[in-house]
């Protein structure tokens, strides 16, 4: 059931897109790809609703059911702080959110700004929340609410004419990050300690030098990762090489490493994330679905070293990935313009569960999560709980 929130406080108009850089998911992000037989094109199928999809190589059985949130605009970004709580974001100035595990679902535009896309959402429960849209310049924005979306105020405006902002992560409900590609040759993050009330960008003499052209891939508000109370990982590409910028110690420093993926313009990392026990994967890609290149780089070791294994059954780059909480063994799904793939070996070999484009994954539990895409799509993804 959607409602029309009250007036957006302390909102500037936006301005006029300008052309944004190279890492703008340039075949057709910024039109929601997907209609015309570009990257994203659907085929003629729907999941079966509630029936399990096939899956295979000791890949746990999964679910797909397809959900109707009452929006048609792409769907970028997942946040599920807990199994009843789930938020979801995308273009047109839009969010979803649920309060009851999926049952329902509530839509709103964020009032003023509905030109602009949120490409990542966090959320902290069902009342606070923040998106961050991408674009350059102005078109770049976090907002927040403490009522459940009946209000937003603007916490953040991009200070910099062509900066672009990429995704956002949180350690806690007052620490956090959020990543932009590079401007005027410099790595670009920001940082909170409010709650995401306000940002500051770290100082780029106290970062690694940046590659050219290097930023980040806006597709589904996962090129950053936290973990634990104090590590961060961001993922890059479009650079020469792709790496991944690493801090142990919650931002204050920082180290490089590269990752073993397609190197070059519109290719790299897409998606990061890490389990608790130091598993990590950096999954994208080669952003032409004609192109090639490494797709998938494990990491046993919390980033400090990398390896480029095994390989994805989709077709084309990884937009967004998640490992499924608290789940042995090591369980990942990765979504893309190609469908969605599950690994039931932490990321070593996949299985081919649905070739529908979804952009975002999100888990609330071992055993509930959703991804989302082009059209408003939403479809729930159900697997069979560990034994006991």
């Amino acid at each position: 059931m959607a409602r029309n929130p009250r007036p957006l406080e302390r909102i500037h108009p936006a301005a006029g897109a300008r052309r944004p850089l190279a890492l703008v998911l340039a075949l057709g992000l910024a039109s929601g790809c997907g209609s015309d037989g570009g990257p994203g094109a659907e085929p003629a199928t729907e999941p079966s609703a509630g029936s399990p999809a096939p899956s295979s190589g000791g890949a746990p059985s999964v679910t797909l059911t397809s959900l109707d949130v009452g929006t048609s605009a792409l769907l970028q970004a997942v946040s599920a702080p807990s199994p009843r709580v789930v938020w979801l974001s995308g273009h047109e100035g839009t969010w979803v959110r649920s309060t009851d595990g999926g049952g329902s679902w509530e839509t709103g535009i964020v009032p003023g700004l509905d030109t602009l896309q949120f490409r990542d959402v966090h959320a902290f429960d069902a009342d606070t929340a923040l998106l961050l849209s991408a674009g350059t310049g102005p078109l770049s924005r976090i907002v927040r609410t403490t009522d459940g979306g009946a209000t937003w105020s603007e916490v953040f405006l991009m200070d910099h004419p062509e900066g672009f902002l990429d995704c956002m992560d949180f350690w806690d409900r007052e620490r956090g990050l959020a990543w932009g590609d590079s401007v005027d040759g410099e790595l670009y993050i920001l940082t909170t300690a409010d709650g995401g009330r306000s940002w500051r960008r770290i100082d780029p003499t106290r970062l690694p030098a940046a590659l050219d052209g290097e930023g980040g891939f806006a597709a589904s508000g996962t090129c950053v990762a936290t973990e634990g109370p104090s590590r961060a990982w961001i993922a890059t590409g479009n650079g020469t090489s792709p790496r991944l910028l690493r801090t142990e110690d919650g931002g204050a420093t920082w180290s490089v490493r590269p990752l073993p993926l397609a190197e070059g313009p519109a290719r790299g990392a897409t998606t990061v994330g890490f389990r608790p026990d130091g598993m990590g994967f950096a999954l994208g890609g080669d952003l032409d679905p004609e192109g090639g290149g490494a797709r998938v780089a494990l990491s046993a070791d919390r980033g400090a070293s990398w390896s480029a294994v095994g390989d994805l059954v989709l077709t084309g780059a990884v937009y967004g990935a998640a490992w499924v909480p608290d789940r042995e063994p090591a369980t990942v799904v990765a979504v893309g313009p190609g469908g969605i793939d599950v690994s039931g070996d932490g990321g070593m070999s996949w299985s081919a569960v649905d070739t529908l484009s979804h952009w975002a994954v999100g888990f609330a539990s071992q055993d509930l999560g959703w991804a989302v895409g082009p059209g408003g799509r939403v479809t729930e993804i159900r697997l069979p709980r560990n034994p006991p």
